[in-house]
């Protein structure tokens, strides 16, 4: 072990890897269930998802381990899922099978990127202050995500369009926000494994209430299904809707994917003091790599974009600091694929308290800010703001690179900005015009 993740090196043992890495599957779990449900409105088959997004989640997060050793985690990322099923197959009239194919192009760019000079340049030219409104941002966002979940906030309208307080005194809210003060209270008394210890309580307290659910048996899922989506994208159907639209597709896919990751790597690292003196995260090249590999990968078997989830933040909050917290959440997933109901025993409202709770933790990431320099403030302020409310971690980025650009221009300090600044906030500009 120590030769593999340098434990020592990391100030870490295998006990607490090991705890990190089950918080971070528990965190993400979720994902086994719903990705499916949003393909299959696409099509495709119920089950043969679900074992492609664990297997997908599983290669994708050993990678990560073993070539990055970081400790983050990767699965078919929300909002991807849904874009590959109401806008390609929906409004755009492509096939799942087409749409699949899509994604594989998509996950070749992002590869191609990821291991030329442009990668590490993208990552360097980040302002300083941008970085540290990415970690909060993020922080905003994975605390809303739990929120959700709990059903603490509830999205309503007709479309779901704006949020209103849930019914909190009673079901998953409640339990949630029973869950929410045990593990503050824990983490108060600074006890080790608090958010792990947090899920587990909340999970044996939702028994009694009828919120956690024991299945009568824990079967096997049909791995034969995955043969119904496996190797059945359609390359050459990728140009029905011309190039245009592809183009379009493609681009967004990669986009998306890219600077989630990279969100995601550099915030929930930088507020864990993972990041060097350049503020990079060493292995985040490589942990990039694994990315877009997940993601060729996981169009293969028949799911959508493969992304790093921002829920590796939970295990990375319980200490989990190589990629062997990595290896144990990829061989839960393979476990998942097999005995997906034993997943489905943690409800949401028991994992929630984790999300919230490292959002307090990654907030932090603002002090760094001078709100007293505008030019600085109102990017950063889109970028953590745009975040929760657009649901995207990359619409934040793309708000404040663009907005960061302009102002600066306006005050004639153009040479202060990098020239990839300059690239990308473009490229955000056409992708969010074409789109």
């Amino acid at each position: 072990m120590e030769k593999l993740f340098k434990l020592k090196e990391r100030n870490t043992n295998v006990k607490t890897e090991v705890i990190a890495g089950v918080t971070t599957f528990f965190a993400m779990a979720y994902i086994i269930f719903v990705n499916p449900i949003y393909l299959s409105e696409a099509g495709m088959d119920y089950t043969a998802v679900m074992v492609a997004t664990c297997l997908s989640a599983a290669v994708g997060t050993l990678l990560t381990a073993f070539i990055a050793n970081v400790p983050f985690a990767q699965a078919p990322g929300m909002g991807l899922n849904a874009f590959f099923t109401y806008t390609i197959c929906m409004a755009y009239h492509y096939t799942w099978q087409q749409a699949l194919g899509i994604v594989l192009i998509s996950g070749i760019l992002f590869l191609a990127i990821t291991v030329s000079p442009l990668r590490s340049k993208i990552i360097s030219s980040i302002p300083v202050c941008l970085k540290s409104a990415i970690s909060a941002g993020i922080g905003l966002f994975i605390a809303f995500i739990g929120l959700l979940n709990a059903g603490i906030v509830q999205c309503i309208g007709p479309v779901g369009n704006y949020t209103d307080m849930g019914a909190i005194t009673e079901g998953s809210a409640l339990l949630a926000l029973i869950g929410l003060l045990i593990t503050g209270i824990l983490i108060a008394y600074k006890v080790k494994a608090a958010i792990f210890i947090g899920i587990l309580i909340t999970t044996v307290i939702g028994i009694p209430m009828g919120i956690t659910s024991i299945p009568d048996s824990f079967t096997m899922s049909d791995i034969g299904n995955l043969s119904m989506t496996a190797f059945q994208l359609d390359l050459p159907g990728t140009m029905s809707q011309g190039a245009a639209v592809l183009a379009t597709c493609v681009i967004s896919f990669a986009i998306v994917d890219m600077f989630d990751t990279v969100g995601t790597l550099l915030g929930t690292a930088g507020n864990a003091g993972m990041l060097d003196k350049d503020g990079n995260l060493p292995g985040g090249d490589k942990a990039l790599i694994a990315d877009a590999v997940g993601t060729i990968f996981g169009a293969l078997m028949g799911t959508s974009t493969v992304t790093t989830f921002v829920e590796s933040s939970t295990g990375i909050q319980e200490g989990g600091r190589t990629g062997l917290a990595s290896v144990v959440t990829g061989l839960l997933f393979l476990v998942a694929i097999l005995l997906a109901p034993v997943a489905g025993i943690i409800p949401g409202a028991a994992t929630a308290p984790a999300l919230i709770i490292v959002g307090v933790y990654m907030i932090h990431g603002a002090v760094k800010i001078n709100w007293g320099d505008f030019e600085e403030a109102l990017p950063c302020f889109l970028t953590i703001a745009m975040m929760p409310f657009a649901y995207s971690i990359s619409d934040g980025i793309g708000f404040g690179f663009i907005s960061y650009a302009v102002i600066k221009v306006a005050r004639g300090k153009a040479k202060d900005v990098p020239v990839l600044i300059y690239l990308l906030a473009l490229l955000f500009i056409v992708m969010y015009v074409i789109s």
